[in-house]
């Protein structure tokens, strides 16, 4: 294995020069690092020097005992160090009290001296429909789910009267804490709210309970008349809650620079798993998701969930779940230009519960090690190169505990800045389909996608035997990327092997051929060339 200097071709060398400079490590410049986190916020999705880079965030919000988790003040910390964050403070509510504002004035001030976006994470901000006064309103009147005996349910209806959503979105802005922060940063380049998304939506399969529904549209009609009618209804309905927050800004700035993110908010990369997946799809013909058109961007989770058989080893993973997402978010792009796509990791450590992901390792004679889930993070990074990495955790958890885990998420992240090579082809490389399989997720395809590339998982010479069921052990996960024209093409390959070190892989690139290499828990990318038939080693 070579750790000769790498040679880069021509284009690859003008992306690099183009590329703004990192401090070295052990003298950062502090402005340098806020002016690349700013650049990148606000770069669009179709700047000419190709993607944005990444940036690393967190559902944690610090302001539980005593500011001892992600916190605010925690993270200009570890900006000052050099790491690329995005600033999140928790979605301010109520009265301006020394209290409220202890958890965002220093780090909001800072925020403002060099220039940086924020973000706001919040809850379900439609679910105050739930409460009084509106869950009591008459039925023109009432946001709820309207069922068929005349009650209400607690639950978004996409057929119910549209203003109430806008009042109740301008009811979370519209606060004394939230015109305090607007005082203290006037001028952010990019205001981000983050919702939750968990408030309970009426689905398609039970849409003829809702009376509404059946008033407007009668009974029996097909499924993706269905799904079509319930996505353009929350379409309304979500950009009404928006808007109405917008309006409740006091601060120019922020409501012409903010953007709204939810949970969930993308395809649906369960796509395909089972015969069932389209239960939780709202998918019609010529459109896998409407949420890219009800949100300004989505975060889905990249969970191995502790309630269900998912792993980073097996071919029931986010992994693979992930790569339905390719096509989705091209066509996501399409469809909403400005679409922020960002994805949110968990390791499904529950400490409490006999579920715990890190204790179904264990029984296996596993460790779930931070560097693991480091190179499990990484791989989703590079197969979705995402605008943010945003990790979960419980909102009680400290940075003692779970600090160790998000450390690698920020070194990924960072990774892709200092080294010249990963950041060229994160702009833009192009991710290498492999064309030799199909996509192990078979079930119940629409036919428009049964031909779309779904693969990325790179052959090697430690694959098990096919076909593959969900429970497949895989020992090795890679992807590559490739650049330059035939001839003179190079190729970026990321892998890693979760059970433990591999020596002496045999990884196959298509169009190319295979290359031996040595591939380890926490990840190793190679540079491959294809004038000199070299594969070097990126440290």
């Amino acid at each position: 294995m070579s750790r000769m200097p790498l040679v880069l071709t021509s284009a690859l060398l003008a992306l690099c020069l183009a590329a703004i400079p990192v401090a070295a490590q052990g003298d950062v410049n502090l402005e340098q690092i806020a002016r690349e986190i700013t650049a990148e916020a606000t770069r669009t999705n179709d700047d000419p020097l190709g993607r944005p880079l990444p940036l690393a965030a967190h559902w944690n919000r610090g302001n539980f005992r005593g500011g001892l988790g992600f916190s605010p003040d925690w993270q200009m910390a570890r900006i000052v160090e050099g790491h690329h964050l995005l600033p999140w403070f928790a979605f301010p509510t109520g009265e301006v009290t020394e209290q409220s504002l202890a958890h965002y004035e220093a780090a909001l001030r800072r925020c403002a001296e060099l220039g940086l976006p924020i973000s706001f994470v919040g809850t379900q901000y439609e679910s105050t429909m739930g409460n009084e006064p509106y869950f009591s309103l008459p039925v023109d009147q009432n946001p709820n789910l309207l069922k068929t005996d005349g009650t209400f349910a607690k639950a978004a209806d996409p057929f119910g009267p549209v203003e109430p959503w806008r009042a109740i979105g301008r009811s979370w802005t519209d606060n004394p804490l939230m015109r305090k922060l607007q005082e203290l940063y006037p001028d952010p380049p990019l205001v981000m709210i983050v919702s939750n998304n968990e408030f309970p939506k009426l689905k398609w399969p039970q849409v003829e309970t809702s009376q509404r529904y059946l008033d407007l549209y009668g009974a029996g009609r097909p499924n993706d008349f269905k799904r079509e009618v319930i996505g353009e209804g929350y379409i309304e309905r979500y950009r009404a809650l928006q808007e109405g927050m917008r309006e409740g800004f006091i601060s120019p700035a922020w409501a012409e620079s903010v953007i709204f993110v939810g949970y969930g908010a993308a395809g649906p990369p369960h796509f395909g798993r089972w015969y069932g997946w389209a239960t939780y799809s709202l998918h019609t013909p010529g459109c896998i998701s409407p949420w890219p058109l009800a949100w300004d961007g989505g975060s889905p989770s990249y969970y191995t969930h502790n309630w269900d058989g998912s792993t980073d080893f097996t071919v029931w993973s986010p992994q693979v779940e992930f790569m339905n997402l390719i096509f989705m978010n091209e066509q996501a792009l399409r469809l909403n230009p400005r679409y922020w796509f960002e994805i949110s990791t968990w390791d499904g450590h529950q400490p409490t519960l006999e579920n715990d992901k890190r204790k179904t390792y264990a029984k296996l004679g596993q460790t779930a090690t931070p560097e693991r889930y480091g190179s499990f993070v990484e791989f989703g990074l590079w197969l979705t190169r995402p605008r943010t990495v945003r990790e979960f955790r419980g909102w009680t958890d400290t940075v003692d505990y779970s600090g160790p885990y998000f450390e690698p998420v920020m070194a990924a992240v960072d990774r892709v800045y200092t080294n010249p090579t990963l950041q060229a082809f994160w702009r833009q490389g192009t991710l290498v389909p492999n064309l030799a399989h199909p996509h192990p997720y078979q079930e119940a395809l629409p036919e428009e996608y049964k031909d779309v590339p779904r693969w990325y998982l790179l052959d090697t010479n430690l694959d098990p035997p096919r076909p593959w069921k969900l429970g497949t052990s895989l020992p090795v996960f890679s992807l590559a990327f490739v650049q330059g024209d035939p001839g003179a093409r190079q190729w970026l390959v990321y892998a890693r092997a979760p059970l433990g070190n591999q020596q002496a892989v045999e990884i196959t690139i298509p169009d190319y051929g295979f290359i031996t290499v040595e591939v380890t828990v926490v990840g190793s990318f190679y540079i491959v060339d294809e004038k000199t038939h070299s594969t070097q080693f990126i440290e």
